[in-house]
């Protein structure tokens, strides 16, 4: 059974309620569920969320919104400094209906900072009620971004998964993951659309590209990050991170917060 974590802020009876915490390197929270919407914001380091459906990878100035009773785990990778707003179901309907990685304005974080300095029963009609007024106007605008992977589940495929998720740089071809897992590559190919809704391809590139995007935000330079991850060249990597994510590997690094 997967618990339920009730804190305080799943329960308060305002619109929304800010959560700190600081992570060391290498914590996990395990499997949970909130009552509430969380939206969770690094000031610095990388989280990685894994839900039943899709892995994401979360870099310092990036949010993650998790609806209401959406079992997920929390994992940390480099010192995390996690703040979080707790959101009721009124509040909820500025953001999306499914999880998804946004694109955190710097006005967005500097409310979120502003929101944790307030008790958890602020003032309604006061700063606290002026800052959660603007916050849910921010979620309503912030883009959101490919930063997640869909889990597969099948166990060839999932064997599949954790290899390229221990060494993402792996060349192989599907037809010589076929042969390693015992499957044929047609039926590879088939499962994997069936299973993420991708091909195999484009499942290795969103995988490929979210693991760098964890390396850049722990300060690895642009193109060691994109060998780390298979590109063989610095603008091959440059260019399939911008397609993707809207903006440069630097850029991430310049997310990363303080």
């Amino acid at each position: 059974m997967i618990p339920n974590l009730n804190l305080p802020q799943d329960a308060v009876d305002r619109p929304m309620a800010a959560f700190v915490r600081d992570y060391a390197d290498g914590q996990t929270t395990g499997r949970h569920r909130h009552a509430r919407v969380q939206l969770l914001y690094a000031l610095r380091g990388v989280m990685r969320i894994t839900t039943d459906a899709a892995s994401f990878v979360v870099p310092a100035g990036r949010a993650l919104w998790v609806p209401a009773g959406e079992p997920h785990s929390v994992a940390i990778v480099g010192a995390v400094a996690m703040r979080a707003l707790f959101l009721r179901a009124d509040a909820a309907r500025a953001g999306p209906e499914g999880v998804a990685v946004l694109a955190a304005s710097p006005l967005l974080r500097e409310l979120i900072l502003a929101a944790c300095e307030e008790p958890l029963e602020w003032d309604e009609h006061g700063r606290g009620g002026h800052l959660a007024a603007l916050i849910l106007e921010e979620i309503r605008r912030a883009p959101s971004l490919p930063f997640g992977v869909p889990e597969p589940r099948e166990p060839r495929l999932a064997r599949m998964a954790a290899a390229l998720r221990d060494d993402p740089a792996i060349p192989w071809s599907l037809e010589e993951w076929a042969a390693h897992v015992g499957a044929s590559p047609r039926s590879l190919s088939r499962l994997f659309r069936a299973e993420t809704g991708l091909s195999f391809g484009a499942w290795r590139q969103a995988l490929r590209l979210a693991e760098a995007a964890a390396l850049l935000a722990q300060g690895v330079p642009p193109a060691r990050a994109g060998a780390a991850v298979g590109y063989a060249s610095a603008p091959a990597f440059g260019a399939a991170f911008r397609a993707a994510f809207g903006m440069t590997p630097a850029g991430v690094q310049g997310m990363r917060g303080g």
